[in-house]
């Protein structure tokens, strides 16, 4: 899952990067609200499944970005993180948009368990197994299945395989790709991507992966 974090805390920001990436999210984080809210311009880059958002920023308030992406037509969930604990302004945030609301300070697990929450409830209306070539994956316990058999995946290869499937029969850029498995200014290798393609060509065989030429990846033809 990746996730637009706004928070101007070094240390919570920090904390949260670590923490989300363990368990398994990708994360752009923002410190400055008019930044943030301006990332909204990569969302056709770089798009996110939930925000986490601080009401307490520098160059521009919470509401007011959280204000901001709903004008523009951004139904994305957004979780609220703040210290502001009051009905009211729980209530305020709720009413301007806002899907969910955490106050600090707040446990790791609670976080992850709430946007596991809000993603579980933005894809009720959608696919929940995705198949091809006897392949079955379940993005919700983050399993997949070949000819029944549990396969053994690392994170990154289990990211890549549900970002093939839910765009079977369209080929997807090397640069398409690295934008979905990885952070904004996240250091990687040149070379990152042929490697996870390897290693899933490995475990799945060299024909479910095929190379468009000039183009990047797509699935191979079911046989």
């Amino acid at each position: 899952m990746r996730v637009l974090l706004l928070e101007d805390d070094a240390l919570i920001g920090d904390g949260l990067v670590a923490g989300l990436g363990h368990h398994g999210f990708v994360v752009d984080w923002f410190r400055d609200g008019a930044e943030g809210c301006a990332a909204l311009g990569e969302l056709g880059r770089a798009p996110y499944e939930v925000a986490v958002l601080d009401l307490s920023l520098p160059g521009m308030d919470g509401l007011s970005v959280l204000a901001a992406w709903r004008r523009q037509g951004w139904d994305t969930p957004v979780l609220i993180l703040t210290a502001r604990d009051s009905v009211g302004d729980r209530v305020d945030g709720l009413d301007r948009g806002a899907d969910d609301y955490l106050v600090k300070p707040f446990a790791l697990v609670e976080l992850v368990a709430r946007l596991r929450a809000l993603q579980r409830r933005r894809q009720v209306t959608t696919v929940t197994r995705l198949e091809h070539d006897g392949l079955v994956l379940d993005p919700r316990a983050r399993q997949a299945w070949r000819n029944d058999v549990p396969m053994e995946l690392t994170a990154r290869e289990l990211a890549l395989l549900e970002l093939l499937l839910r765009n079977k029969g369209r080929p997807l850029s090397r640069r398409q790709i690295e934008d979905s498995l990885y952070g904004w200014g996240q250091e990687l290798d040149s070379n990152a991507v042929e490697v996870h393609i390897h290693h899933l060509r490995k475990k799945l065989g060299n024909a479910f992966i095929r190379t468009v030429r000039g183009i990047g990846y797509s699935l191979g033809e079911a046989r």
